[in-house]
């Protein structure tokens, strides 16, 4: 420091994930700058906790502590914050600038960190999967994405965008090879949503908190690194092929979400998913809009076909329908693959699980009206995962659609018998995103 200034004193907004990595590559060892809280959103009983001192290094014996988002404007005055740094995603532009106000109006500066300043660079090839908004097909796109290349002899290794919800300092780096190894690191639902697809394909997952440790264990045993983004987040590494999914079924929303919009005018290969689930009005609008915003990027094809394992056993039934949670929330979708794949094989009905709502489950609902006749995977801890069972148990279902990627059955005693809805990327003509992957692998030459 020169002279006698003081450190700007500084607040990371955030969900857990995007806050905790700025903080690492941008402020941990930064003189100049302070951070003084952490504040939480989006994912619940975060607030109240510490980001550990093992994690946020020497500058910090105490850790920081984690606030609720909710008392922003009186944190930054009575701590006389300096620059609030905003780092979560899926959100509305508009939600932005309505927090910027909030963080302008008590004398911050206002923030958004971007690619130059938060991105890793690893030693070997990346291929990062982002979309516009949670929910577009993400993870199976990476799912299809590393069968391709583990049918040309590479080494795969899928890094996922965080969801540290539990003992940060023992989930600084985190490596599944097997379900044992989730159920060792206490996974939450939502994190095995995404983890456990990619195990039952043959990947190794690395996650965490500490996301300059993961490339360098990972990249020692990949020839090639596949991100699979959360939300609509850009890549924590930078990405020699950038994959960017846009949704038919949200037209419009890949320009008014943050950072969707970003990630969209930094794509390479531009995939314009669900192609089979939505009118062609819209697959060409959302077509439109990226070749607009984006003019030097490929647009190809996708679909997510959808099927239950068990037809025979929903047709006429009476059907609760449980989908992907973070798409039914904050993802914005009313109903997801669950509903879509019930409805396609005519059951007696859909079961509106809403009267039956746990006390801790309600709340969502009033949370997310968009919610339509189904019930949102939720299970971020275990009282609320014992709150999803007893909603499950309590509608009057003869069975069960579950449409989480994960084994929600392995995990909760549920009464009615439960039929698994199963989703994949595939590819919708062609020239597709294959024959653009296969031409970046001759080019990168990696393995060799």
């Amino acid at each position: 420091m020169a002279g006698n200034q003081e450190p700007t004193r500084v607040v990371i907004m955030g969900a857990a994930g995007r806050d905790f990595h700025n903080f690492n590559v941008v402020y941990r060892n930064d003189p100049s700058s302070h951070v003084v809280a952490f504040t939480a959103s989006q994912i619940p009983d975060i607030a109240g906790r510490r980001y550990p001192p093992a994690l946020a290094g020497d500058a910090y014996p105490d850790g920081i502590p984690i606030v609720d988002e909710a008392g922003l404007a009186d944190l930054c005055r009575d701590e006389h914050i300096g620059q609030v740094v905003f780092a979560y995603s899926d959100v509305s532009h508009a939600h932005v600038m309505q927090t910027a106000s909030v963080a302008l109006a008590a004398g911050a500066d206002f923030v958004l960190l971007g690619p130059d300043r938060t991105m890793l660079k690893a030693r070997v090839p990346v291929i990062a999967v982002c979309a516009v908004r949670t929910g577009c097909g993400k993870s199976q796109t990476t799912r299809w994405l590393a069968r391709r290349l583990r049918a040309r002899g590479l080494r795969v290794a899928v890094i996922r965008h965080p969801m540290p919800y539990g003992d940060l300092a023992k989930q600084a780096v985190q490596r599944f090879a097997t379900r044992a190894d989730l159920d060792a690191a206490d996974c939450t639902v939502e994190e095995r949503e995404e983890y456990e697809p990619h195990l039952a394909a043959g990947s190794v997952v690395y996650a965490g908190v500490d996301y300059a440790e993961i490339v360098k264990q990972a990249e020692g045993e990949a020839d090639v690194i596949l991100w699979d983004g959360g939300n609509n987040d850009f890549a924590f590494i930078r990405p020699d092929l950038h994959i960017v999914l846009v949704d038919p079924l949200r037209a419009g929303n890949e320009t008014d979400h943050y950072p969707g919009e970003t990630v969209l005018r930094m794509a390479d290969v531009v995939v314009v998913a669900k192609v089979n689930s939505a009118a062609e009005a819209d697959i060409q609008a959302v077509t439109d809009s990226a070749r607009r915003i984006n003019p030097t990027a490929t647009i190809v094809r996708g679909t997510s076909p959808v099927r239950l394992e068990d037809p025979g056993a929903v047709r006429g039934k009476r059907v609760l329908i449980v989908e992907d949670g973070p798409t039914i929330t904050h993802g914005g979708m009313a109903y997801g693959a669950g509903f879509v794949a019930a409805s396609a094989v005519e059951p007696g009905e859909i079961v509106d699980p809403r009267a039956a709502a746990h006390a801790d489950i309600a709340p969502v609902y009033e949370k997310y009206p968009h919610i339509g006749k189904v019930l949102p995977a939720l299970g971020y801890h275990p009282a609320q995962l014992a709150a999803l069972r007893a909603t499950i148990n309590a509608c009057d279902a003869e069975v069960v659609v579950s449409a989480t990627p994960c084994d929600l059955a392995a995990l909760i005693d549920i009464e009615q018998p439960v039929v698994r809805a199963f989703y994949e990327f595939d590819e919708a003509g062609g020239p597709g995103l294959g024959n653009l992957v296969d031409t970046f692998l001759q080019q990168q030459q990696p393995g060799g």
